[in-house]
């Protein structure tokens, strides 16, 4: 019976024993593991936008294409600037070539001034598909050219003003006046000596 019951002991502890060893040998439940994605900042300085500003294709307000915009708060990466420093090249994805100007007083550089950026060359600018030309018969119609010099009239002088002359009286002395009333005098005269003579013919 003791021999029976020790045997049984010696059983259960093998069992136990190799339970626990099996226990013991077995890996851990596989776990998810988590890889956490680390969004720094990129190399290389950065603009940082204070207020909306326009994105070009180049450095220059009349002479290239708003691309796009920048709104308060954004920041790009810089790589470069224009010859004279006012504007910043910039990394804008989505346009050719993936890059766009920002006018510098417009924007602030972190950690380093524009003096640092390499120079940057601008781009060419586009030229217009059609030009302008001036249609030669509405150019005459409104006479663009030289005109035809005009001659002046020439100066005629007026001829010479005729001015009468009268006579002194001193001049008249010598000659003959006779009085009006004696003229007529001697014409009633003879008028009447010929209405005598008829009158007595007539008899």
């Amino acid at each position: 019976m003791r021999r029976w019951l020790a045997g049984l002991g010696i059983l259960a502890g093998w069992l136990l024993l190799g339970a626990g060893a099996s226990v013991a040998g077995a890996s851990p439940p596989a776990q998810a593991t988590l890889v956490a994605t680390v969004t720094g900042t990129p190399a290389g300085p950065q603009i940082i936008v204070p207020e909306q500003v326009n994105v070009r294709s180049g450095p220059n307000s009349y002479l290239y294409e708003v691309i796009g915009v920048l709104i308060s708060g954004q920041t790009a990466p810089a790589i470069g600037r224009s010859p004279g420093g006012a504007w910043i090249q910039i990394v804008y994805p989505g346009v050719p070539g993936n890059v766009g100007w920002v006018y510098a007083p417009n924007v602030r550089l972190a950690d380093q001034g524009t003096g640092l950026l390499p120079i940057v060359e601008p781009p060419p600018t586009a030229t217009p598909r059609v030009t302008p030309t001036i249609d030669p018969t509405l150019a005459a119609q409104f006479n663009l050219g030289p005109g035809e010099p005009t001659r002046l009239p020439t100066y005629t002088p007026a001829p010479p003003v005729v001015l009468p002359t009268l006579e002194p009286e001193g001049s008249q002395a010598g000659r003959l006046s006779i009085p009006p009333i004696l003229a007529i005098a001697g014409l009633l005269a003879v008028g009447g000596f010929g209405v005598l003579i008829s009158v007595l013919r007539g008899r």
